[in-house]
């Protein structure tokens, strides 16, 4: 089939999988003498032949098309009339001639369907027949298609059409009211706030959603007018309209009236069933603020699920904050219900000062473990005014959450030296983590004092005390205290060594003159050591310890020589190419992988011609990791070159 004539000539008389095939060929080629046929096999029932058909007909498009597919309109099949209407939307800009012949056609099935198609056209030239339907058609359900269809175009057009239908029967106000909603036009404003006083309830209330979701400054006066008469259900959705529209900060530029009128219509939206509704409420009355309302959005957000209102609860908490210190917070912290007390502490830590800080040291005592944590976070950042009460807490308590927070204080908030010997002491807690931040905040109080201490405990016969002074030694001072640092290499204790080896990541300059030292534990019995010296060589910026991690390729331990593997990108060491082109080789999956990508990041032609070999075998993992290395290589070119 080469030629149209063939191509028509199969649709009449081939078989079926000729005829499909001549189907996608007639649109492909344009042959538009065969539309008729193609529309004709929408009819049939092998849905191949149909598929075919459509995507033709969709192709070839234009008014001959529209006229072939529109008698389809017509059709008992609901399947057909569906796959036409789909045709005819697609092609609706293109064929407005033939589509508007059926603007006035007897039957109200088929300018429905009209109506539909034109919505879908993105044409202006479907505004006016749209409106001329939507104002005389006889039909409710063809006008009510034509709102919808206009809404759908969105075209300030329509609008003028759309204004005038506010006045028809319900129905069609709904699809009206939606519309505009889309179009947005603002010469809708007046027609939708002048239509309150005349629809249903149910259509005012759409009419005030639309009117919010518009968000024109003009619709605000019209809708406070409209709140004092209007019943309770729809006065609120005025109270979200008008949030939506001014934006809660706007509320204070009210008059002294309508702001005090406003703020009882805010408490009473706080009660409705619709949460969007209470949810302005809140944003309200966060700005409008004082003792009533700070009670009431409280016993809101207590409702509240933590986990399922996450979003609602965190704007009731910032409403609550904004509002400030009241009696309901001060009170409200003495409560048994701990969803409530851990609340109120949230909005007290927001809204921060002096007598937050005092408050809540007074109820510390009273309230239960899990508000205590949350309540030593909260004064952390008040500063020294409370230093006598952290360390009360320090003598006092045995919760690891909340001797953490106080440890942190003593670190982070007061570095003085008298804290040092307190939280020294914690070094000896039970737990584990209690004992890791006691170690940093010692480290963060700092001072000569620190450091004898922990020269001192250097000497401990426990192994993890000596590894904890090595690792504050470093860090304290590394270059006073290298003598003990360097002692510690040499401990019996493999956690020591490998602290000792990272407290030489603390030399900013003079690393050099310990590297002999340092190397030396390369060949350390602990492989966790010989990955620290690993680790450490790969941060050092000279030349000369990249053949030092080279000789770490030679490891026995698969992850030691990955590091290193590691650390040679990370130094671009290019003269390592070929080492590392020789890992490829290693029995080791984990070792062949990372040599490959560290090839992709040194790059040059070593690495390329490498690469360029690996994309060609059978293992597509390595295969896989040789082509995104590769890709790395070509990009950085590409980068230079730029």
């Amino acid at each position: 089939m080469e030629t149209c004539v063939e191509i028509t000539d199969v649709l009449q008389n081939g078989s079926p999988e000729e005829m499909r095939e001549a189907a996608f060929l007639a649109g492909e080629q344009g042959c538009r003498d065969a539309i008729p046929l193609l529309a004709n096999l929408l009819l049939t029932d092998n849905l191949g032949l149909q598929d075919a058909a459509d995507m033709a007909l969709r192709h070839l498009g234009g008014e001959e098309t529209a006229k072939a597919v529109i008698p389809m309109l017509r059709s008992e099949s609901a399947p057909v009339r569906n796959l036409s209407m789909d045709i005819l939307r697609e092609i609706s800009a293109q064929a407005m001639a033939p589509l508007l012949a059926l603007q006035h056609d007897a039957d109200p099935d088929v300018r429905i369907f009209l109506a539909d198609i034109l919505g879908s056209s993105a044409s202006p030239d479907a505004v006016l027949p749209l409106g001329q339907m939507l104002l005389k058609d006889p039909a409710v359900n063809v006008r009510n298609q034509a709102a919808i269809s206009l809404g759908e175009l969105g075209m300030t057009d329509g609008a003028r059409f759309l204004n005038k239908a506010l006045q028809d029967e319900e129905w069609v106000q709904f699809a009206v009211v939606e519309a505009l909603a889309k179009v947005r036009d603002e010469e809708s404003v007046g027609a939708l706030a002048k239509a309150l006083s005349t629809c249903s309830v149910l259509v005012a209330s759409m009419i005030v959603d639309a009117l919010g979701e518009m968000g024109n400054i003009k619709a605000v006066p019209l809708l406070l007018r409209n709140m004092d008469g209007a019943p309770e259900a729809l006065r609120n959705k005025i109270v979200k309209a008008v949030i939506q529209i001014l934006g809660p900060q706007s509320l204070t530029l009210l008059t002294e009236k309508e702001q005090a009128d406003f703020l009882q219509y805010l408490f009473e939206a706080l009660q409705d069933s619709d949460t969007s509704i209470q949810d302005a409420a809140i944003q309200g009355l966060g700005v409008t603020g004082g003792e009533k309302a700070s009670e009431e959005v409280l016993n809101l957000a207590v409702a509240m699920d933590p986990e399922h209102d996450q979003e609602r609860l965190e704007a009731a908490i910032s409403a609550l904050a904004s509002i400030g210190m009241t009696n309901t917070l001060v009170q409200g912290l003495h409560s048994s219900d701990t969803h409530q007390v851990m609340i109120i502490v949230d909005v007290l830590n927001r809204i921060g000062g002096d007598e937050v800080c005092t408050l809540l040291t007074d109820v510390f005592w009273q309230v239960e473990r899990d508000v205590q944590r949350f309540i030593i976070h909260v004064l952390g950042e008040c500063g020294a005014p409370v230093k006598d009460f952290f360390y009360d807490v320090l003598n006092r308590h045995n919760d690891g959450g909340v001797l953490k927070g106080a440890l942190h204080y003593f670190g982070e908030m007061v570095k003085e030296s008298e804290a040092g010997a307190v939280v020294f002491g914690f070094l000896e807690h039970p737990f584990p983590d209690v004992r890791d931040v006691a170690l940093e905040a010692c480290v963060a109080i700092g001072g000569a004092e620190m450091s004898k201490r922990f020269v001192v405990l250097a000497k401990s016969p426990e192994a993890e005390h000596r590894a904890k002074a090595v690792y504050a030694l470093g860090r304290l001072d590394c270059v006073g205290n290298l003598e003990e640092i360097k002692i510690a290499l040499e401990d019996e204790s493999p956690d020591v060594r490998k602290a000792a080896i990272e407290a030489f990541s603390n030399l900013k300059n003079g690393l050099s003159a310990w590297l002999p030292v340092i190397i030396s534990r390369l060949n350390d019995e602990d492989q966790s050591v010989r990955l620290a010296v690993v680790d450490l060589l790969a941060e050092v910026q000279q030349s000369d310890v990249i053949p030092i991690i080279v000789s770490a390729l030679d490891d026995e331990d698969d992850w030691v020589r990955v590091r290193a593997i590691d650390a040679l990108g990370r130094h671009q060491a290019i003269d390592a190419t070929p080492r590392l082109v020789g890992c490829i080789d290693s029995d080791s999956r984990l070792v062949q992988i990372k040599a490959i990508e560290v090839l992709g990041e040194i790059g040059g032609p070593v690495a390329f011609t490498t690469l360029l070999e690996l994309i060609a075998v059978d293992d597509y993992e390595i295969a896989g990791t040789a082509e995104r290395s590769l890709e790395k290589i070509q990009e950085d070119q590409a980068g230079e070159g730029a």
